[in-house]
């Protein structure tokens, strides 16, 4: 049976696993929302999140944001390739309801698997 659950293992936690990822990433985008990927040596994908105070003024807002991206990468673990991601907020991510943002970060996840397949097949 396949486990939904998301525990400590799946999450970039020091400022050296967020460095690896910037160094050459991948970068799946749309206006509101970045998601890079570099390939980890791990049998499991890895999430990062930064929502900046910049673009998001109050807490709750980006608590909201970063619940929907963990809760998407949650549910899409088992579909993507042994990465880490890093989730970079943007400006006007505020303005999308949580049904816009689920489509998209849909839209950048399949990016990131279509791209892995490429890679891994060069």
């Amino acid at each position: 049976m396949v486990k939904l659950n998301f525990p400590r293992e799946l999450r970039l936690l020091t400022p050296e696993h967020f460095k690896y990822v910037f160094q050459q990433p991948f970068r799946a985008s749309s206006p509101e929302i970045t998601i890079l990927a570099r390939k980890n040596n791990l049998e499991h994908p890895r999430l990062g999140l930064t929502v900046a105070k910049k673009h998001l003024k109050r807490a709750n807002a980006r608590n909201r944001i970063k619940r929907l991206c963990r809760e998407s990468f949650r549910l899409s673990q088992h579909r993507l390739p042994s990465y880490d991601f890093v989730i970079v907020a943007k400006q006007g991510i505020g303005r999308l309801d949580n049904r816009t943002l689920w489509q998209t970060l849909d839209k950048l996840w399949l990016r990131h698997i279509h791209l892995a397949q490429k890679f891994s097949s060069d």
